[in-house]
């Protein structure tokens, strides 16, 4: 198959396998062997173009004729392969898990719920290669709708509400992304992303930090503060859902729009010309800190891990807004180091739904002792994200740490321990509870057992890929965000 056309290929997967899901939906064995089959695939095709891309080499290919600068394009670069890649191994994961979860509570509906996920991971898929502002607008849109029957799925009243909200927050989002995809083409008359941007010396310095705010509203899928109410109440939704609204696609597509703003729109030495570091920074500085205290506050466990995801995916925004390569590595870093350290919390959580019935942190004493493998896991995730080696949530924060110095910005590193402490504020208890305590009633856990091992697998596999991370620094995250950022500083010729 001729290379160039692989994007499209990636793409087209998951879209046929949305075709094939409502086709053969009364048979559910075929339906979900269908979604396998697309996952294993699509994660086969992302891997073929990933030699390629480690080598320097960048794939792309036209889909659609739009406006000169403003194709429907998509390529394939070294930071839409970390976003590409992650999404890629997730959906396979999270395809078992979710099979395991949908089945275990007959769940309804599950031919609607496997046809929006296909459709969902082909637009973040379609997110991490576009070439241009439009391409990304195009496949973000597409993403806000496929994921809102996801989020309403079990259509109670309480579904409804926070499906609205949900689209109330992200269409007008879309809104705002829309009208900075415009007024950029008005500037330049291009949309095409530039490693190191292509902005400089189109406006004038207030019309330029009023683009940059049009960018920051219509990315609200990054959840930050005071934007981030929508994701608390999308934790209605069944849990593979939120696991995928959390670390597969959703949030982090709004990261990585953010991050593809700042190096591929604006350039570093642009941004910090128009002081849009310090305006990132406290916006960053401020959701990490009241995410986590609200986290403090949740007993309900998807909840409280909603508002650790709305403080974690700001930590993206302060490594951009420090303006330095260490800091711009901790962002781009932290999409897959957080992406699977946050999906193993979810898959517990969901874990602990299906065998015992429980969503609150203050029901759960003891579970630990019925479900050892599980509560170990989320420890394991749970200390990750602390920062504990040999997990590689540290790596992050050692980055987001030199970025403060290098950009001379050491006031920072005071937000990089609050957080710190803030993660085991909220976190601890939870294991606490798992490990230690005792039930209320030692009958209540009789009947609890380990999730199913369709479930069990991935939560294991998404913690050995984390201490994976951690152990191989030159594995291929890591090697694609080094390539990234030489891209964005000057160091590789586009």
């Amino acid at each position: 198959m001729d290379a160039d056309l692989l994007p499209a290929v990636t793409i087209a997967i998951p879209l046929l396998a949305a075709v094939l899901i409502p086709i053969v939906g009364r048979n559910e064995n075929i339906r979900e062997g269908v979604t396998i089959a697309a996952a294993v695939a699509m994660l086969g095709s992302v891997l073929a173009m990933l030699p390629a891309v480690l080598s320097g080499s960048r794939i792309t290919i036209s889909l659609l004729p739009m406006v000169p600068g403003g194709d429907l394009a998509l390529r394939v670069d070294a930071f839409g392969m970390v976003f590409a890649l992650t999404a890629a191994v997730l959906w396979l994961l999270n395809s078992f898990y979710a099979i395991g979860y949908m089945r275990s509570l007959k769940e309804h509906a599950q031919t609607r719920f496997f046809f929006c996920f296909a459709v969902a991971i082909a637009a973040a898929v379609g997110i991490a290669f576009s070439e241009n502002l439009l391409t990304l607008f195009v496949f973000y849109e597409i993403l806000t709708i496929i994921t809102y029957p996801l989020v309403v799925h079990v259509e109670t009243p309480a579904a409804m509400k926070a499906g609205r909200k949900y689209l109330a927050y992200l269409l007008v989002g879309g809104i705002f992304l829309l009208a900075a995809v415009i007024l950029t083409y008005i500037l330049t008359g291009t949309t095409v992303f530039v490693p190191g941007g292509f902005l400089a010396g189109s406006g004038s310095a207030l019309i330029l930090q009023v683009l940059f705010l049009l960018f920051m509203v219509g990315f609200v899928k990054a959840a930050w503060m005071p934007l981030h109410g929508w994701l608390p109440a999308a934790m209605v939704a069944p849990t593979p859902v939120s696991a995928f609204l959390h670390a597969v696609a959703v949030v982090t597509a709004g990261v990585f729009g953010i991050v593809r703003i700042a190096g591929w729109v604006y350039g570093m030495d642009l941004m910090a010309s128009l002081g849009l570091g310090i305006f990132l920074a406290a916006i960053a500085s401020f959701t990490i800190v009241t995410a986590s205290l609200f986290a403090l506050t949740e007993d309900n466990l998807k909840r409280r891990l909603a508002y650790s995801t709305v403080s974690q995916l700001s930590y993206i925004l302060l490594g951009v807004s420090m303006l330095s390569i260490a800091g711009m590595t901790a962002a781009m870093a932290h999409i897959p180091i957080h992406a699977f350290l946050k999906i193993t919390l979810f898959f517990v959580a969901g874990a602990v739904i299906v065998s015992a019935g429980k969503e609150c942190i203050s029901e759960m004493k003891g579970i630990g002792r019925k479900m050892p493998v599980t509560a170990l896991m989320f420890s394991a995730a749970a200390l990750g994200i602390c920062g504990l080696p040999p997990l590689a949530g540290i790596i992050s924060k050692i980055y987001l740490a030199l970025g403060a110095f290098e950009g001379g910005m050491p006031i920072l590193l005071l937000v990089i321990i609050a957080s710190t402490v803030l993660n085991a504020a909220y976190f601890l208890p939870i294991i606490h509870t798992m490990l230690l305590q005792r039930p209320d009633d030692e009958r209540s856990l009789d009947s609890v057992t380990e999730p199913p091992l369709v479930m069990l697998i991935p939560i294991v596999l998404t913690v050995a890929v984390s201490v994976w991370i951690f152990l191989s620094p030159s594995m291929p995250f890591m090697d694609l965000v080094d390539i990234a950022i030489a891209e964005i500083t000057g160091s590789v010729i586009p």
